[in-house]
């Protein structure tokens, strides 16, 4: 972690509570002041005053989402799993499961509206975390219906070296026409 990330994290935090405390102040500041008289364009200063602080506030807690996006998971360490459907004719997607070195890292029941998203083009990230450097196992298991409405559960396993840098891994669910069979594959992004 880079020292200017060290010292830009508290100073995020504190801006933040200190926007958050003066747009409290702010906001209540009318109130206190009920009984004595306000004219319009008083409580338009007020209502501009606080608008701006909301704005402040809301662009200082999207700078901390990205600094703490940054600091958990750092482009050196970083590996994403993503899902992607071709067609879908001889397969209902119901559920995956994913295991990377044995330990499950994600698992999603998936509802109708998200499958019509994925065969329209969507793709899913499914996982987003931290690994070393070294070689590793990825295993998908895909539950649905296949063919003539059976129960289907299929899996598809890939061996990978992470080197430094970030990793992308597509899992794909294909249509195979030749076996009136779905096909479940998975690529490496480089």
């Amino acid at each position: 972690m880079k020292s200017t990330d060290q010292r830009r994290l508290p100073s995020l935090g504190l801006r933040l509570m200190a926007a958050g405390a003066l747009l409290i102040a702010a906001a209540t500041a009318p109130a206190a002041r009920a009984g004595a008289a306000e004219s319009s364009s008083e409580a338009r200063t007020v209502d501009q005053d606080v608008q701006a602080l909301k704005k402040e506030l809301l662009d200082l807690n999207r700078d901390l989402f990205r600094l703490e996006e940054e600091l958990l998971y750092p482009a050196s360490t970083q590996v994403a799993v993503f899902l992607a459907v071709n067609v879908g004719t001889f397969f209902a997607l119901d559920s995956v499961q994913l295991k990377i070195d044995g330990k499950e890292v994600a698992n999603y029941l998936y509802t109708e509206r998200e499958v019509a998203a994925l065969h329209r083009g969507g793709v899913q990230k499914l996982y987003l975390g931290n690994l070393k450097a070294g070689e590793h196992e990825l295993v998908a298991v895909f539950t649905g219906k296949g063919p003539h409405e059976r129960d289907y559960r299929r899996g598809t396993a890939l061996r990978f070296e992470k080197a430094v840098g970030a990793k992308y891994v597509e899992l794909r669910i294909t249509d195979r026409d030749a076996a009136l069979q779905p096909e479940f594959a998975v690529r490496q992004w480089e």
